[in-house]
């Protein structure tokens, strides 16, 4: 049975006994001493404060002295003390209800993030020389192979080498459809295998594997603290002591003051300071802040997208200015040779003979273009990548250049610049000679211009950072509605260009900057900015240690998600702190003066507390209707989600 469950039982059985016992003593008071009253409701009391006893006792043993469990002793035990015994037994009564209430509605926020930790392979059936054997998936080494069957989950990223499989992505990316892979295709470890036996080739060890990074980044978001819940610990911290100082002094100076030694007046005043101890109880305050951050956290999971910290709700609701990669960002990062000009033939070939070992994209199509056309691509060039310009490729005599204007004119090369192309262009040169230019394009991603235009409504301005040529860069930014472009950047002046908007905002003094980015050139300005955002599934490691929030799915969709899910998460933390503070402030007075009984103290303790902690729970629920663009299938929709 969970601890829950059983506070919940302790909580009911308690209560069914202390209903009859008040209703007899209000009814029938002087048909028992007072000392059998005592007892009575000593027993009832212990029966529902023995852990808050043990857990004030420990905390003082160790030092810590100020806490809810200090306050609430001293305000029942004193209660006790003046002849208030169902007075004592209600407020420990809830103030446990409360608690349950904090304990149940952690559990559903922390459920939403655990749901990740099944996406956690516990074995790995591993192809050995003398057969399948299973093992710990931290046991696998790079380059081995393991099965997956139906039913079980992909233990470390890889690619299928045998079979064909459709594979359940949702805990991983928050879409619903599964994708279909084959062989040659890259599975992430933590995806679920719903049809036939594949084998997998490892490509990683664990700790370095997405299920891995994903468990790391969510196990640790609870320990960045937003700059509300930094100032609530440190309110609390100060508030507490301060309030039972108080509190003594509302017990012991009237009385001293108005009739020395009379016990009417002593009795008044220990009441009311009592009255006073129960409502100044942190708890609403203590609770319910880092409670909607978690809630937020736990509901922009749910979607695939994964925050590292509250601070990063926090910033994010106040971003104005959103700055883009282009490449895989705004666009789908698949080019396709659109244009050839020269001799076809001899330019891709010898574009495809210097690129043929890269992964870049460009790299990837010139190559596929090549193959498309029937040009056998045979032999390749040791190459060397020439960040921002293109690549070298030397074996003995023969060296080619393939890439921008700029690498041609600072090896000398006369060429003609192409006119009229609004696509990626690179220049292909052969032992100083040049042959000709090959124009890639990169498609826009569907979701990208409803995106934008939502962020945009949400008066957030789009600066896109590329390193591709001003003409392509200007195209996509028109097609997409991007506010500010800059261009042809180097990896260096994309860092320059975000400190200048920092440095605007500064003066401003208003709003944040978040970047958005994927590629390994990235990770440098994701660190700068004041939140970095790392498409995820595609993107690279590095983007991904960098970035403060990972998008599982790559969809700008997202970050509308994200958005909306820090604004109404910074909403329910505002409206928890103002509606808490005021109740308690206004009833604390009350209770100074003697106007607010008992019942009222409990009410602005454990009832502001359960509200509060009702709505954080909020943060958790985002209608996904208004997470995204209409029709835009991504992850904050019905289609997809």
């Amino acid at each position: 049975m969970s601890k829950n469950k059983k506070n919940l039982i302790r909580i009911i059985v308690t209560a069914a006994a202390f209903v009859p016992a008040l209703v007899t003593h209000v009814l029938f008071e002087k048909s028992m001493p007072t000392w059998a009253w005592l007892i009575v409701f000593v027993a009832i009391y212990l029966a529902i404060g023995y852990d808050v006893l043990f857990r004030a006792a420990r905390n003082i043993v160790h030092g810590k002295v100020f806490d809810e469990n200090f306050l609430m002793i001293v305000a029942t035990v004193g209660a006790f003390a003046i002849g208030e015994y169902a007075e004592s037994v209600a407020v420990m009564l809830f103030y446990q209800a409360g608690e349950f209430f904090q304990s149940y509605a952690v559990g559903k926020s922390r459920k939403s993030i655990s749901a990740l930790m099944d996406i956690c392979p516990e074995t790995a059936c591993l192809i050995t020389d003398d057969g399948e054997q299973t093992v710990y998936p931290d046991e696998v080494e790079i380059g081995s192979t393991v099965v997956v069957r139906a039913g079980e989950k992909v233990p470390i990223d890889g690619v299928i080498v045998e079979g064909d499989a459709v594979l359940d992505c949702s805990a991983l990316t928050g879409e619903s459809l599964p994708v279909k892979k084959s062989v040659g295709d890259e599975v992430l470890s933590g995806s679920i295998n719903v049809s036939s036996v594949i084998k997998v080739r490892t490509q990683k060890k664990y700790e370095d594997s997405t299920v891995a990074k994903i468990l790391d980044l969510v196990e640790n978001a609870s320990s960045k603290k937003a700059k509300s819940e930094r100032f609530i610990t440190r309110f609390a911290a100060v508030y507490t002591p301060v309030v039972v100082a108080i509190g003594v002094l509302i017990a012991v100076l009237p009385p001293l003051i108005i009739a020395y030694g009379n016990g009417e007046v002593w009795r008044e005043w220990i009441s009311r300071a009592l009255t006073f101890l129960v409502v100044s109880c942190p708890c609403a305050l203590v609770i319910s802040v880092p409670l909607s951050f978690f809630g937020g956290i736990g509901a922009a999971s749910k979607r695939g997208i994964l925050v590292k910290g509250g601070n990063y709700l926090e910033i994010l609701n106040k971003t104005d200015t959103l700055v883009l990669d282009k490449t895989g960002t705004i666009t789908k990062g698949s080019f396709e040779v659109t244009r050839v000009e020269g001799e076809r033939g001899r330019v891709l070939l010898a574009a495809a003979t210097a690129e043929k070992c890269s992964l870049h994209p460009i790299a990837l199509s010139v190559v596929a273009a090549a193959e498309k056309d029937g040009i056998s691509v045979t032999d390749t060039l040791p190459a060397t990548e020439i960040a921002g310009r293109g690549v070298s490729a030397t074996d003995g005599d023969k060296t080619v250049l393939c890439g921008s204007a700029l690498l041609m004119e600072e090896n000398g090369i006369k060429f003609t610049p192409l006119d009229g192309a609004a696509g990626t262009v690179v220049y292909v040169a052969e032992n100083g000679e040049y042959l000709g230019a090959i124009e890639i394009s990169d498609a826009v991603k569907d979701d990208s211009a409803a995106a934008l235009s939502a962020l945009k409504a949400m008066s957030v301005r789009t600066v896109m950072l590329t390193g591709d040529r001003r003409a392509a860069a200007e195209n996509v930014a028109a097609s997409v509605g991007i506010d500010e472009v800059h261009a042809e950047l180097l990896p260096d002046k994309k860092v320059e260009r975000i400190e200048e908007i920092i440095e605007r905002k500064k003066e401003n003094k208003r709003g944040a900057v978040a970047f958005v980015g994927d590629g390994i050139n990235d990770a440098p300005v994701l660190s700068r900015a004041d939140i970095g955002i790392a498409m995820g599934a595609l993107g690279s490691d590095a983007a991904i240690e960098a970035a403060d929030i990972v998008l599982m799915n790559d969809s700008l969709t997202q970050i509308v998600s994200a958005k909306r899910i820090a604004k109404k998460t910074v909403s329910i933390v505002i409206q928890n702190i103002v509606f808490a503070l005021g109740v308690k402030v206004a009833v604390l007075i009350l209770a100074a003066l003697g106007i607010a009984s008992i019942w009222l103290a409990v009410f602005a303790d454990v009832g502001v507390a359960v509200l509060a902690i009702l709505n954080a729970m909020r943060a958790l629920r985002v209608n996904d209707k208004q997470n995204s663009p209409k029709n835009n299938g991504g992850v904050g929709s019905r289609k997809a989600a």
